[in-house]
């Protein structure tokens, strides 16, 4: 007959007891709030009919775009280049690998934060022969003040929420046992970012006047925040 092996693993804590009850709350906030930046998309189309002069043409036109851009000065945060192609066409009949025409496109984003000068230069960039301009994009920087008010918020509302279910026992709190982000302790889900409203200009050919700027109204940002919290009360009198 074997004998029992006892148990070695710990007992299990006690989520409170009878001298140091416990009060588990969540906290949240809600805020919403003015953009910081706006991104736009740019994209710089050329063809011709051999490789050379499509991207002569391209070459001639991405360096006005950028420097229409950089005229802006401090009201541009960020100006970065991003994907480049040169692409044949070839024809749709006939044998052999014969080209018709070659294809040259140059994708450029741009971040602002003078939101009056962006619409300028939106309805300025959409009025170049060929080129194409999407967004904007509004967003908040990643150590915007917004997102620690939102934190603070939501700690403040846990704390109210804990005093007001000890004070419904005719008691009061004693201690912060625990606070934490929701999922702190697991891999929190991945959230995509809420798109921005999205203004598309197309390829369009130069106008004999520029035209008057867009209107462009800011989108308003949501920021969410929630936390867990865990405090300890004086034993109520039940």
């Amino acid at each position: 007959m074997t004998a029992a092996i006892p148990d070695a693993s710990p007992p299990a804590v006690p989520y409170g007891t009878p001298e140091a009850p416990r009060i588990a709350v969540r906290g949240e906030a809600r805020l919403e709030v003015d953009p910081e930046i706006a991104r736009i998309g740019i994209t710089v189309a050329a063809r011709g009919r051999d490789r050379r002069s499509a991207l002569d043409d391209l070459t001639r036109r991405n360096a006005g775009v950028l420097d229409l851009v950089k005229s802006y000065g401090d009201a541009v945060e960020r100006l970065e280049t991003g994907a480049f192609s040169i692409t044949p066409e070839l024809t749709k009949h006939g044998r052999g690998e014969r080209v018709r025409t070659y294809h040259g496109s140059v994708r450029v984003t741009a971040e602002l934060t003078d939101f009056t000068a962006l619409g300028e230069l939106t309805t300025r960039l959409a009025d170049l022969d060929l080129t194409r301009v999407d967004g904007p994009w509004w967003a908040l920087r990643p150590d915007s003040p917004a997102h620690r008010e939102a934190r603070k918020q939501a700690v403040h509302e846990a704390v109210q929420r804990a005093r007001e279910y000890a004070e419904a026992l005719g008691t009061s709190l004693s201690a912060l046992v625990e606070l934490a982000d929701i999922g702190a302790e697991s891999a929190p889900p991945a959230y995509p970012q809420a798109p921005g409203r999205m203004r598309s200009a197309a390829f369009a050919g130069a106008a004999e006047d520029t035209p008057a700027p867009l209107d462009l109204e800011p989108q308003r940002q949501r920021v969410h925040a929630q936390i867990n919290a865990r405090f300890t009360m004086v034993p109520p009198q039940l």
